[in-house]
């Protein structure tokens, strides 16, 4: 199989021995600006899709990079937990030209912990779900990269298994900004209430899960971060080109209660 071109907004496409057919394009509303989810940049894509014309690998590595410009912290490496945020962990370290190291590794006969019938056995559940690697960071700060904290449970006992395996300092810096707001476009987010964002623990959060620091990218450089090279293309495209890239835009719903459609109830 090889990579041909990205099926279109509203495009209705015929796939044949031959060929491939555009055998119509549903158009937008006239002013409806695109909105193409940016959380599939963020967490839901296969790092090797292309979107935009873009690599998510990319996309998300340049996340990283961003973040370090507007988080960086004093420390001895970069790691992640495997394995959604390596590629925004690697960007992270080269920005900040620390070291990139595992201090994680999964154990691969451990099932899912979502599916735990309460919280205690899902923390327990994500413990050993990860082995160790405490040669790599014993008595050292380290800085851990994830892609999102949805609810924080996740994160706090693999703060405590890195605490109580030598970590010195540990730092969290998430490669996307806090999520809100609810999804009515088909994405299945947790209750407002359930969001860590809108609970009073964020107020604290670095208390809350035990971290020595914690900071989120901005909506912005989220946002710059993901239409950076588009617009460098868009800008070299010929410009009978211009019209099939078609108009930048992105939905921040979940992280700015910005809608792209009215909604009605």
């Amino acid at each position: 199989s090889r990579y041909y071109r990205e099926v279109l907004p509203g495009e209705i496409v015929k796939i044949s021995r031959h060929d491939v057919q555009t055998l119509d394009v549903v158009r937008r509303a006239e002013g409806d600006p695109s909105a193409f989810c940016i959380f599939e940049y963020v967490y839901f894509a296969r790092p090797d899709s292309i979107f935009e014309g873009q690599m998510v690998y990319s996309v998300r590595r340049r996340c990283g990079q961003q973040l370090a410009i507007e988080a960086p912290v004093e420390a001895d490496l970069v790691s992640t937990v495997p394995e959604s945020a390596t590629p925004a962990a690697l960007g992270y370290a080269q920005k900040c030209g620390l070291p990139y190291v595992e201090v994680l590794c999964k154990n691969r006969y451990v099932g899912r912990t979502f599916i735990q019938p309460n919280m205690r056995l899902r923390q327990l559940g994500v413990a050993k779900k990860f082995g160790v690697l405490s040669d790599n960071f014993k008595g050292k700060r380290v800085v851990i990269i994830d892609d999102s904290i949805v609810r924080g449970n996740t994160i706090s006992p693999i703060i405590k298994l890195l605490r109580e395996s030598g970590a010195k300092e540990v730092h969290i810096r998430v490669a996307s900004p806090p999520i809100r707001f609810p999804c009515y476009m088909g994405i299945n987010i947790p209750t407002k209430e359930e969001l860590i964002a809108n609970r009073p623990e964020f107020r604290d959060l670095a208390n809350y899960i035990g971290a020595d620091s914690v900071v989120y990218l901005s909506v912005e450089g989220l946002v710059s971060s993901v239409q950076e090279s588009i617009k460098e293309r868009q800008e070299n495209s010929p410009k009978s080109q211009k019209s099939f890239i078609g108009k930048i835009g992105h939905c921040t719903a979940c992280l700015t209660g910005e809608y792209p459609v009215e909604l009605e109830w």
